[in-house]
């Protein structure tokens, strides 16, 4: 099992896709900062994850969530946890 996952950065508002066979682990990679890409932009958030049967499916993945049809998808899809995250601050 392969997983897609995108972190929220809480510093800057920002979305970060990837994808890892294990999702504990690269999660914790990030929050430990041991991740380049992501090391400046802690603390983060694990906002959405997807399971995929194999790397290549999750790897197509990955790479429309990069895309701009895929930010909409996340955008919409995550619209009413990113309002009332933003309604607390």
């Amino acid at each position: 099992m392969e997983y897609v996952y995108v972190l929220l950065s809480l510093k800057d508002s920002r979305f970060y896709t990837g994808y890892t066979k294990d999702l504990k682990q690269r999660i914790e990679a990030h929050t430990l900062g041991t991740v380049s890409t992501t090391r400046n932009r802690r603390p983060l958030k694990l906002v959405y994850y997807e399971a995929c049967l194999d790397q290549a499916d999750a790897l197509h993945r990955e790479r429309y969530l990069k895309t701009t049809w895929g930010k909409r998808y996340l955008r919409n899809r995550l619209r009413f946890y990113m309002e009332s995250t933003a309604s607390l601050t």
